[in-house]
């Protein structure tokens, strides 16, 4: 086994400062596993840490190997692992969570208060080889593209968002077609979604909706929501908001356009406080329900069902540039700029 490998640093606390560095091959404990990647995406927090934003700032360490998006096989096995097998095909959930809590031991992991992120507070999978502990590692289907297998873990966010709440004829909101807005489409569309509405201030993407299944878009800069809700027949407003913009004045909306008793799922992130006509919510009976991640390890199983049941075909066009990994800065460029949804980087 060779001694060091590459990896992409957040070498500088700046923006860009990606270098690729050789680091020591990581020593795996006995419960975790050593991956040998093969591909990974570039996820927004990744480019939230190329900009250096705030966040990044006051959450980032350097230097520090980052990325949590990933799929790669088993290279080496810990002394106290069982199930898995030398080779074997695996991705994994980012969030690595204590095991001891309240919510850890009553089998609600996604609610740990000392969840720490791969590639955020510890040492990412931007590398030749990572160390994952076992209980993170999620076998893989192998007939299914492994660019798409990479992506699990946003696909994961929209998973657990469309599922927040019962979608079986209903009409559904979704606010934002960045890239998990883009993959809820089609995931509320095998649940049984009825109107499935998407909002974007740009053209591209929501022509990418409509193939990807929705019924209908509006582009805020000159239609209104309501205005396409009407077109459509809805005289209620929508049962299901999914906030994925992080936008305010797009969730004001999506507030203004739910039906009585709508049940609104949030994972879009707002870099400002917002003000909310808490009028509307409490007398109108919405229901708020914040997301984070996914659940452990509901989402990962139903993810596996929907992409072996088809939902692959729709997840091809979602991954729409894959790089080298030596190619790194063209990489977060394109993850940067208009014509990208997901970008993947291959370890070939």
């Amino acid at each position: 086994m060779q001694k060091t490998m590459k990896a992409i640093v957040k070498a500088r606390a700046e923006f860009g400062g990606l270098e690729i560095k050789d680091v020591p091959v990581p020593e795996i404990g006995p419960n975790e596993v050593l991956v040998k990647m093969r591909k990974n995406g570039i996820c927004g927090t990744d480019v939230h840490i190329y900009k250096w934003d705030a966040w990044a700032q006051r959450t980032i360490p350097t230097p520090m190997t980052i990325g949590h998006e990933f799929v790669g096989t088993i290279e080496q096995i810990g002394s106290s692992v069982q199930g898995y097998e030398i080779g074997q095909l695996v991705s994994g959930e980012g969030h690595v969570v204590c095991g001891k809590c309240r919510w850890c031991i009553t089998g609600e992991q996604h609610l740990c208060r000392a969840t720490k992120g791969i590639g955020v507070n510890m040492t990412g999978v931007f590398a030749e080889y990572a160390a994952i502990p076992a209980t993170n590692i999620w076998p893989c289907d192998p007939s299914i593209p492994e660019s798409i297998l990479a992506i699990q873990d946003p696909l994961g966010n929209a998973i657990h968002t469309a599922y927040s709440f019962p979608l079986i004829g209903e009409d559904v909101l979704i606010t934002g077609a960045g890239p998990i807005g883009l993959m809820a489409i089609p995931v509320a569309k095998m649940a049984g979604a009825r109107n499935i509405v998407v909002t974007a201030r740009r053209d591209a993407p929501l022509k990418l909706a409509m193939e990807l299944g929705a019924t209908a878009t509006v582009n805020v800069k000159n239609q209104k929501i309501a205005d396409v809700a009407k077109e459509l027949g809805m005289k209620e407003g929508f049962d299901v908001g999914m906030e994925m913009s992080g936008n305010p004045d797009a969730f004001a909306e999506m507030v203004d356009n739910m039906a009585n008793g709508g049940k609104i799922a949030i994972l879009g992130i707002f870099a400002d406080d917002i003000k909310l006509d808490w009028d509307k919510i409490i007398f109108r009976m919405l229901t708020l329900k914040g997301i984070y991640g996914r659940t452990m390890y509901d989402t990962w199983y139903k993810m596996t069902a929907l992409l072996q049941s088809g939902l692959v075909p729709h997840m091809e066009k979602i991954v729409t540039h894959e790089f080298h990994y030596s190619k790194v800065e063209e990489a977060f460029e394109a993850a940067m700029g208009p014509d990208a949804v997901k970008v993947v980087l291959n370890w070939d």
